[in-house]
């Protein structure tokens, strides 16, 4: 029998190296407090302190970059009808919000890996300039498709803008300030898409809707100029090792046909889905690139756009797809509350968007309150995450039911409220729980990912939720105005079917069957949000509780050290 004595005495160098790690960890981790995870892993050289007004400014103008993206969401919920009318696009009003989500999510996924390499100052505000750029080309417009390609350029610069800003937020907080962080941004996207629809209704009426989009360049240029000269050139997202690379080095580690392809899949894929009718060419196109975009990241990418640790996350893949259902649903009141305002209740186009605020203020409300009273700490949230997810179907059952014209406006309310409050939530919860399932080394990869899926459930949501939408209402207008025998109502289908502001216009028999057609068509749509929210209930179930663990590290003896520090000490014993 082996003596245990003797193999004590062999292994005293390494067991000896092996505390010495864990008081040098243990005396580290003291020192530092509440510093975040990203200045630790930074050579642990001390993160760049600002001045208060620096500081402000940078929060500021991430804050309006965000509100100015969030309302180029909205946007379209109150002016679509009059930009419908000028460029005659009664037919295709869906790519109006289309080509946005399309161009923002294709181009997401790469803003995590370009914010390691280029550091975030940098992307957010070459991301500002696009936008600046986008929005000069959509003012200026006169036809559909300088429009629409207007918007996909403002889409591609809004990508980067959500994704950095959550990178920032997520490494410089604090464990207990993690949940506030990712609260104060969702809320600030919330109120874009809150405001934006509303301003919109507002000023349209009076100045036209070029002078929306417009108004968007120089206070994009102003911003990104601010963040510019804001952010400090020291801060970095967590890979130090690229910081002092030059240029031309930066340029060679990026992974071109990675992210050609993994750009050309998702923009084939959304393409196919995102018009009126389904498109099976460029679905099919889609389904065989991306094979060629995970065997590239697989064997050959150097420093892959998604590493494949993500690619085999089971957390992070039903994290994604939870998300995509969960607000694809979302998107359907978001999109569709202010429609049942203008043609089922009558309001003005400014008024009918005032109804996303109270469902917005219940969105900002949740996620703040996650974050402030409860996120307060690294670990599992699997249980929170699915109460909430749980309660959303509730809610969105009880607005598929109360979404008649009988209904009292303050009940409305509350119920739009009730439905963002648990949104905000379970946002929060669900992020915060990703981070917890992947290691800190791809939080960021992570976290781009997850916006991009956020973005796919507005493609979705305007694709599929809008498609279902337009069916019925299509089908109920025309048997509606059959079964009282006004014939020949082909014009008055067609110009209800893309400016629900039009109801209040009619009068008599008309209205009352476009009414009732509209009550129809979003009672349907939302029951059906409720039977996918149900779904996605036990999607996110399947991300399990378990916290990652780095394949390079092993535990001995209660003590955790890097695995080449075992095999170097080992060797180092054999020779001796």
């Amino acid at each position: 029998m082996p003596d245990p004595s003797a193999s004590t005495t062999e292994q005293s160098p390494l067991l000896s190296r092996r505390t010495s790690l864990s008081s040098n960890a243990s005396t580290a981790s003291k020192s530092v407090g509440d510093q975040s995870s990203a200045q630790l892993e930074s050579n642990d050289e001390p993160a760049p302190v600002i001045s208060t007004v620096r500081g402000t400014v940078v929060i500021a103008s991430i804050g309006l970059l965000i509100f100015l993206e969030a309302t180029n969401i909205s946007i379209l919920t109150t002016t679509q009808s009059a930009i419908a009318a000028d460029l005659d696009a009664f037919e295709q009003v869906s790519w109006l919000t289309s080509s946005y989500l399309i161009a923002m999510s294709s181009i997401s996924p790469l803003s995590g890996r370009l914010c390691q390499l280029f550091s975030p100052r940098i992307c957010i505000f070459v991301s500002t300039m696009i936008v600046c750029i986008g929005s000069i080309i959509t003012s200026l417009s006169s036809t559909l498709a300088v429009f629409l390609f207007g918007r996909a350029v403002t889409g591609a610069g809004a990508a980067g803008i959500l994704v950095v800003a959550t990178i920032i937020a997520i490494q410089l907080a604090s464990d207990k300030q993690r949940g506030l962080y990712i609260g104060l941004i969702n809320s600030g996207m919330t109120i874009g898409v809150s405001l934006g629809a509303v301003i919109a209704g507002a000023v349209e009426p009076k100045y036209g809707w070029n002078v929306l989009f417009g108004a968007q360049a120089p206070l994009s240029l102003v911003v990104g100029i601010c963040l510019l000269f804001g952010i400090p050139k020291r801060f970095v997202s967590g890979e130090r090792a690229y910081t002092d690379l030059p240029l031309r080095m930066k340029l060679r580690r990026v992974d071109y046909f990675g992210a050609l392809a993994l750009t050309s899949t998702i923009v084939l894929f959304l393409l196919g889905l995102s018009g009126p009718r389904v498109l099976p060419l460029p679905m099919i196109l889609a389904v065989i690139i991306f094979p060629f975009f995970v065997i590239n990241e697989a064997r050959y990418a150097a420093d892959p756009i998604i590493p494949m640790a993500v690619l085999r996350s089971r957390g992070t893949l039903l994290t994604c797809l939870a998300t995509v259902g969960f607000m694809m649903a979302r998107w359907s009141i978001l999109f569709y509350t202010p429609v049942y305002a203008l043609a089922i209740r009558g309001w003005s186009p400014a008024v009918a968007g005032s109804i996303l605020i109270p469902t917005n203020a219940g969105f900002a409300t949740g996620g703040l309150l996650a974050g402030l009273l409860h996120i307060r700490r690294a670990g599992s949230f699997y249980v929170p995450s699915l109460v909430t997810m749980g309660l959303f179907p509730v809610t969105l059952l009880l607005l598929a039911l109360f979404s008649i014209p009988e209904v009292p406006t303050a009940a409305y309310i509350v119920l739009v409220f009730l439905n963002g409050f648990v949104t905000g939530g379970a946002l929060n919860y669900t992020l915060v729980h990703a981070l917890h399932l992947t290691l800190p080394s791809v939080h960021p990869i992570v976290l781009s990912l997850v916006a991009t899926f956020r973005g796919f459930a507005g493609s979705f949501g305007s694709a599929i939720g809008g498609g279902l939408f337009t069916r019925i209402l299509h089908t109920t207008l025309a048997k509606g105005f059959a079964d009282v025998g006004l014939k020949h109502r082909e014009g008055l289908v067609r110009r209800l079917m893309g400016s629900p502001a039009i109801v209040r216009g009619l009068e008599g028999v008309e209205q009352e069957v476009a009414i009732s057609a509209y009550v129809t068509a979003v009672r349907a749509l939302f029951f059906a949000a409720m039977g996918l929210a149900c779904c996605v209930v036990f999607i996110q179930a399947g991300t399990g509780w378990k916290e990652a663990v780095d394949p390079n590290r092993k535990v001995v003896e209660n003590y955790e050290v890097d695995e080449e520090e075992v095999e170097e000490e080992e060797a180092l014993l054999g020779g001796a």
